[in-house]
């Protein structure tokens, strides 16, 4: 892995993503945790464990469970939207997408809108759905900051059908070395969840 595919692998690779989900009047409901182990190459797919452990509203534990997620070396930047979007439970989940300027997804100098299919094979139907399509737009850079902001469009498709439709306004902060350090996903109703990554 190198260059952007090492970067925006690297969002998740080794580190701890907690997801925290809030009503429209910002009470807390629920929260999800994963651990994510370090990348690995195995028979020329990359491969990530990680360790998922939901919460209730009263922080504690409901269920835990690991799952593999894999996908080709061309789709290893694809790994970023996986957390957001996807609860599969299964064993392993390979990671398929096509996808335009995907992998400049976080070049701050050039913020370019984004289109992404994302189909999932884990033997179950996840919490999106068998695929998804993705656009990311109006993504602008906040003055003096490695601030995002976007929206972001999600389209969820079930044996050809669509299922859901989810509109968000998201706001990205990343660090100084280009990772992500915060999310936060905002509907229209002002319910939202938020990402954090430690």
């Amino acid at each position: 892995m190198t260059g952007q595919t090492e970067m925006l692998i690297g969002q998740i690779s080794g580190r701890v993503v907690i997801r925290e989900n809030f009503d429209k009047e910002g009470d807390f409901l629920n929260k999800q945790t994963f651990e994510a182990g370090e990348t690995i190459k195995e028979n020329g797919y990359y491969e990530i464990k990680v360790v998922t452990e939901l919460f209730d509203k009263n922080k504690q534990s409901t269920d835990k469970y690991t799952t593999t997620y894999r996908c080709e070396p061309d789709d290893a930047n694809v790994m970023i939207m996986a957390f957001p979007f996807s609860k599969p439970k299964s064993k392993e989940t390979e990671i398929n997408t096509i996808s335009e300027n995907f992998k400049k997804l976080y070049d701050l100098q050039n913020l370019k809108d984004i289109k992404l299919e994302m189909s999932f094979d884990s033997g179950l139907l996840n919490f999106f759905g068998s695929k998804s399509i993705i656009k990311i737009y109006d993504r602008k850079l906040e003055a003096g900051k490695n601030t995002i902001k976007s929206k972001i469009n999600i389209k969820a498709y079930a044996w050809g059908i669509r299922i859901k439709q989810f509109n968000y306004t998201v706001i990205e902060k990343l660090n100084e070395k280009g990772l992500l350090t915060f999310q936060k996903f905002s509907e229209a109703d002002n319910s939202y969840f938020t990402i954090n990554y430690k």
